[in-house]
């Protein structure tokens, strides 16, 4: 067994990690704390679209919003391919979706300012 996708929200917006408890309960150690670290965290997936440049792309969304989790998997760049994933966490619901949202959407190369 493995941790799953939809947990990684946890990599950001929790007090531990699904990977980290993963790998303590293989090793059989005690579990850390599962709480979240705000009441709402977002995870949105990064999927590869026509934007040649996504380093570029990546530090653009890292400037703008310094308290982003961007997180890419170094796998080549396809259209409608996940190549990583953006986590954001908060105490408002819409804003925290809307700044996952907008940097996925950069990254993707369908949002442009």
């Amino acid at each position: 067994m493995r941790p799953h996708n939809s947990g990684h929200w946890t990599q950001d917006g929790a007090a531990t990690s699904q990977f980290a408890n993963h790998l303590r309960a293989v090793l059989d150690l005690p579990l850390g704390d599962p709480r979240p670290r705000q009441p709402w965290t977002v995870m949105v997936n990064v999927l590869g679209g026509d934007f040649p440049d996504m380093y570029s792309a990546y530090l653009h969304c890292m400037a703008r919003d310094p308290g982003l989790k961007i997180h890419m998997y170094a796998k080549g760049v396809k259209p409608g391919r996940k190549v990583g994933h953006v986590n954001t966490y908060g105490k408002d619901l819409p804003e925290v979706l809307e700044r996952a949202r907008h940097a996925a959407g950069y990254l993707r190369g369908t949002i442009t300012e």
